[in-house]
């Protein structure tokens, strides 16, 4: 049971009622996950959504830490005789990690230090008549503690501070005067190594840079760290020392005589050698985590953004994988993705056979009635494309440029090894350009989201934090959308809410044994699916064609009873309920509310019986390069271009316009107002109108404009 203070804190941080907090934490704790419970137990919730249920989450495993922190730390001091009643009541009243560490610090185990030295010399008793502060000649009183370790007054009394010094260092009421200072006074420095002015020019915006910490921006942070880390750059953060100085010598400094100045001294001692050193590290850390959590933020929303990006749907899509000297891999797919047919074309330079390469795409594009052309927006990309759009067909075949990032990966992998082992990863690259462009959520899945090219300093961030924080939403974005459980690979399927790669790939070898499902019901004879699992999934699976025609909706199972009782209380088949907007209208709500269910699930279900299986993503838009601009040298300053989102940083947007090197949208050139987050102004893949403002040929760098459009 978790303590009632756990709770409070948790609703307080959250910003929610503890009793609902106390639900949620008992649903997590039965096995549920945060889809399921976002979707199917909002009456439990009072309908949290997804992001606060995580929040809630991540708070109770952050305390459920501190709380064996505690545990670690009560035993520690128990063992060494000095745990009073007091002292206990303070460990387990303190729920800040920090401070938690403070209280403990007097009590570790330390190496020996200087003021260890000291005392084995016997000058403790010095420390504490300095620290009294009531003898005005210490230098008299220090001959007395002369021996053949200690040689004159001067060593007694620099031994003495060195007592003095760690414990100001290890007082609570010190480290919260030095925290304090740094929380609102820091500032970040930071200076070129030296001797690496011309090899690490790429971080000269940072050669002999300082602003306040509390308000360096994430990607300046990242940006400092990195070239610190690649020897660059040197890093500092440090308050205003003399001010800091001064409150704690108004703390601990009681009197005015020569055993004040003596302690004063050793104030300033613990300040420089110990106090400043050790929150310098805490706030650097501290810092690094803050600007980590926000590129975490705009990486895992990019990649929510591209998971979510419109699909074309069940089309019979030809994927090209342009090229050169090795030619475009063409690959032809049907309306599930399943590979038809592969060859490949060489409409390029050096072998330029434009003929023979119209010749059979026209050919194929008629054989296997391909409905699109997806082609990937690599190398050649932009002469494959115009290739193209030179082409006329017997029928309307919209030709799409598709991003690739990450399609090499994938094409490398297990996983496109283990679909196609009689392909090379030319002909697997082009089949997931294909896919991508059918439904890039199912193809995206199978990639290392690293890899996709949204991120924000990836590689420089806490990697377990950032995989976490991927893997959920890649799982939410999943259950967003559902999955036909029919047609879905084990990967798409592992991200189901409920599923793991174990069941998922049962999922998939029944289906191969047995046929397609022809019910969720039928779930429940896949090896490993027990109660539980049923529950958490089943939701979120689609069932194309089913009998009952709530498989193939977001109607939970659990719910079905309900659904045919709304039915036979309207006098109609189940069937004539599902998509008859007139009839659900008329549908009275409160008869149906329950101590189970009450209006957010039925407002749900009816929502859903309207519109059953409602794909969340909007439909797919066209969208075309301007013709002419096939490299940075085709850029003036002054022209106009459209252009799509790649990515969205703190800073800015990268935009491709149908060249290489994809350009900057600086955040104060977005809108003629003030935004403080690009997300205000544009989403990843929005197709967007940018002014060329710069061109640096020789930096690879382009700044764009959005500024009046």
């Amino acid at each position: 049971m978790r303590k009632e203070k756990i709770l409070q804190l948790i609703a307080t941080g959250v910003g929610v009622d503890k009793s609902q907090i106390t639900r949620v934490l008992t649903l997590f704790d039965e096995g549920a996950t945060i889809p399921f419970v976002a979707r199917y137990r909002k009456e439990m919730t009072g309908s949290l959504d997804e992001v606060v249920l995580a929040h809630i989450k991540e708070e109770d495993e952050r305390l459920g830490e501190i709380e064996k922190r505690k545990e670690t730390i009560l035993k520690s001091v128990a063992e060494q005789n000095l745990l009073t009643p007091e002292l206990q009541s303070k460990i387990e009243n303190c729920f800040q990690l920090n401070e938690l560490e403070d209280i403990y610090l007097p009590f570790k185990q330390k190496r020996r230090t200087r003021a260890t030295i000291a005392r084995e010399k016997g000058l403790e008793p010095l420390a504490e008549i300095l620290m009294d502060q009531v003898e005005k000649d210490p230098a008299t009183r220090a001959k007395r503690f002369l021996n053949d370790q200690v040689a004159d007054v001067e060593e007694a009394l620099a031994g003495a501070r060195d007592i003095v010094a760690e414990r100001v260092n290890e007082h609570e009421g010190a480290r919260t005067i030095v925290r304090n200072s740094f929380a609102k006074e820091a500032v970040v420095f930071s200076k070129v190594a030296k001797g690496k002015e011309e090899e690490g020019t790429k971080y000269r915006d940072y050669f002999d840079s300082s602003e306040p910490l509390s308000r360096c921006p994430s990607h300046r942070l990242l940006a400092m760290r990195r070239g610190e880390k690649e020897g660059f750059l040197k890093l500092s953060i440090t308050p205003n020392d003399e001010r800091t100085v001064e409150r704690l010598e108004s703390y601990f400094v009681t009197s005015r005589n020569q055993s004040s100045e003596q302690v004063a001294m050793a104030i300033r001692d613990a300040y420089k050698r110990l106090l400043a050193p050790s929150m310098e590290t805490e706030f650097l850390g501290d810092s690094k985590q803050k600007a980590d959590q926000e590129a975490i933020r705009v990486f895992t929303e990019n990649l929510r953004q591209l998971l979510l990006a419109p699909p074309l749907g069940q089309k019979r899509v030809m994927g090209i994988d342009p090229g050169y000297k090795s030619g475009c891999k063409v690959v032809c797919l049907d309306a599930q993705g399943n590979l038809l047919h592969n060859e490949t074309i060489y409409p390029h330079p050096p072998q330029s056979e434009v003929n023979q390469a119209m010749r059979k795409i026209s050919s194929l594009a008629g054989s296997y009635k391909i409905d699109a052309i997806a082609i990937g927006d690599g190398t050649a990309s932009r002469e494959t494309e115009s290739f193209f759009k030179k082409m006329r067909f017997d029928s309307d075949i919209q030709v799409f440029v598709v991003s690739e990032d990450g399609a090499s990966v994938y094409s490398a992998s297990k996983t496109a090894r283990d679909e196609f082992p009689q392909y090379d990863v030319t002909v697997r690259g082009a089949i997931s350009i294909g896919r991508r462009l059918m439904d890039p959520l199912a193809e995206l899945v199978k990639i290392d989201p690293k890899s996709i090219g949204v991120g924000q300093y990836q590689h420089d961030v806490d990697q377990k934090m950032l995989q976490n924080s991927l893997e959920i939403t890649v799982e939410s974005c999943v259950n967003k959308v559902g999955v036909d459980l029919n047609t879905a690979s084990s990967h798409l399927l592992n991200y189901v809410s409920g599923l793991n790669a174990t069941l998922a790939q049962n999922i998939v070898n029944f289906r191969k044994e047995n046929g397609p499902f022809p019910s969720r019901d039928a779930l429940k004879k896949v090896p490993r699916m027990g109660p539980k699992a049923y529950e958490q999934c089943a939701g979120f699976l689609r069932i194309s064609g089913a009998k009952n025609p709530l498989d193939n909706s977001a109607v939970h199972p659990e719910r079905y009873k309900l659904v045919e009782k709304i039915a036979a209380d309207l006098g109609i088949p189940l069937a004539e309920l599902i998509g008859k907007e007139q009839l659900t209208s008329k549908i009275d709500l409160n008869k149906y509310v329950s101590k189970e269910v009450g209006i957010p699930t039925l407002t749900d279900i009816l929502t859903e019986l309207a519109k059953p299986g409602r794909d969340p993503r909007a439909g797919i838009k066209h969208f075309e390069f301007a013709d002419g601009i096939y490299s940075m040298k085709d850029l003036i300053p002054g022209m106009v271009l459209p252009g799509i989102v790649t990515n969205i940083t703190r800073f800015g947007a990268f935009v491709d316009v149908g060249i290489k090197q994809d350009g900057l949208v600086h955040i104060s050139e977005m809108a003629d107002k003030f935004i403080s987050d690009p997300a205000e102004i544009v989403k990843l893949q929005q197709h967007v109108k940018v002014r060329v403002v710069e061109v640096d040929d020789a930096r690879k760098r382009i700044a764009f404009s959005m500024k009046g459009f």
